[in-house]
This record gives structure tokens, sequence and C-alpha cells, in this order.
């Protein structure tokens, strides 16, 4: 039976809180949102009119793969990532804050050096991160690498989605081997590559594990399989002057900087997150 979307919104998020969903709130706002065709800013306005049973059907579909594990990102369809809507689906991780960090480095890094450098985000999946880059910087020339055909597709959605489709680039190549002979070379190679321990992947939250693309996060059996290939082969693909930046795990940033430098690259540092966890390291060739 309709009711008012605000009595649709509390009813969805005390399920949550009843079931222990500590981001209640806001994952209630973004629900009943899905279920209306709404932007959260219009279900805020609307929050006195009356819903319909369709979309009282399609928030009680929502909330019931909600309780039963699912991520609220999956359900919805939606995730934002330094205030870009991006599309989401199993095929790619879901974005994280956390990796806002290595953006952050990034568009300030080329801010610096080189707004028109040429940008390799490998290991792209939902094309976050370099699609950030790219609406910071309307003069960055920005390749999208991934193995997954279907992650190529999802970012190249959100390229679209967010008007920024003339600017990006594609390539479909594997992050473990060499570059493509006709890959180019770049001014800053960013990448957020799998780097939990295969062993760790069992001990991962249910929403993570079940759900969300295992290939995407399994580093090897010490979680540092995919660092020792990108800084070995993809090294010299980075112009001089150039900068590599990883997003990398808990206590892993002390062991990647070390594979920068043996590899030649200077300068090594290490950029904390919000909760102070080495987050992001980044090194120059």
């Amino acid at each position: 039976m309709p009711r008012r979307y605000s009595e649709l919104y509390i009813a969805v998020r005390n399920a949550l809180r009843s079931a222990g969903v500590e981001a209640a709130n806001v994952e209630a706002r973004l629900m009943v949102a899905a279920a209306a065709g709404k932007t959260t800013a219009q279900l805020l306005r609307d929050m006195s009119l009356y819903d319909t049973d369709e979309v009282e059907e399609r928030a009680a579909d929502m909330l019931r793969r909600r309780l039963a594990g699912e991520p609220v990102a999956y359900i919805t369809g939606v995730w934002e990532f330094r205030g870009l809507p991006m599309e989401v689906n199993p095929e790619v991780l879901i974005p994280r804050v956390d990796t806002e960090v290595l953006a952050e480095e990034a568009i300030g890094f080329l801010t610096e050096n080189r707004r028109d450098g040429r940008v390799l985000d490998l290991c792209s999946g939902s094309g976050c991160i370099g699609l950030s880059i790219a609406d910071a910087l309307p003069r960055a020339h920005v390749v999208l690498a991934d193995i997954s055909p279907e992650a190529i597709e999802v970012s190249r959605r959100n390229a679209a989605r967010n008007g920024l489709a003339p600017r990006i680039g594609y390539m479909l190549c594997d992050a473990m081997a060499q570059p493509p002979v006709m890959g180019g070379s770049f001014d800053l190679i960013v990448s957020n590559p799998p780097y939990i321990a295969s062993f760790d992947i069992l001990t991962l939250d249910a929403s993570v594990r079940d759900y969300e693309p295992i290939w995407a996060l399994d580093g090897g059996e010490d979680g540092l399989d995919f660092y020792r290939a990108i800084v070995k082969n993809w090294t010299a693909s980075l112009r001089r002057g150039g900068a590599l930046m990883f997003e990398v795990g808990e206590d892993q940033a002390g062991e990647v900087m070390e594979l920068m430098r043996e590899a030649g690259l200077r300068g090594m540092a290490s950029v904390k997150d919000t909760a102070g966890t080495d987050r992001v390291v980044k090194a120059f060739k």
C-alpha cells in the first residue's frame, strides 16, 4: 500500500538498524531513491509525497537482498567516487573512500608537473581513479586498462555517464605481463591492483568475499604479486620525470617501496588515509 516516501525511508532504515547495519541512514536513503528512480537529492525534496506499489515492491526486494548480505552498491547499481556517480556491478570492485587518496595524489602530481600529461590507470575496474583524474584535469589524456572486457565496458559507461568519453582511451591487457607493443609511454601510472593475500580472502567480510570479484582482490600468496609484476614490466613505460603510484594494503607500503627502489625509481614516499594507514606509495623516474 502506497505511503509517503518519508515513511518508506523510516521503515527501510529501521529494518537495516535492526539487522546491525552501521550506515543504515545512508543505505536506506540510497535504496529508496533507487527504488523510486530518483537521486538522493530528489528523494529528500519529495519526502512528503506518496510512493507507488511498484516503488514499494522494488524497495522491499532491495531490502531483502541487503539483509541477505549483498552490498548496497550492487543493489542500487551506482556508487559515488569523489562526487562522480559510478555504475558498479559484480564485475568490478565497489570504489572505496580509501582509494580517493590515490586519486588525490595523482591529481596533485599532474597539477604541479603536467596538467596535460598522459595517464594510465592500470587494473582500472570501474574506471573511478582515471575518470576522477580526467574530471579534475580537462587537459589530461587518460587510458583505462584492465584484463576484464566486462570491466572495460563498465568503465566506458561510466565515462559516458560523467561526460568524459571523448577524452578517455581503453586498453585490454594483463597487468602481470609486458605492456602491449603499441601502448606508448605515460607521465603517470596509477594502480589499485589486487593486494589481498590469497589465504586472507577467507577472512574478509562476507559482503566482500561472497559478492565482489575475487580476481580483483587476490594478490597471490603474500599479496604482492601484482606489485612485483607492474614494477618489473611497466616502469619502462614511464617517461623521465614520471610517477608510479599504487594503493597498498595494510603493512605493505614498505615492501612495495623497496620493490620500487630496486627497479631504479627514486623519491619513494607513502601517504596515509583518514584512518592513519599508509594507503598510497609513490616513486618517480
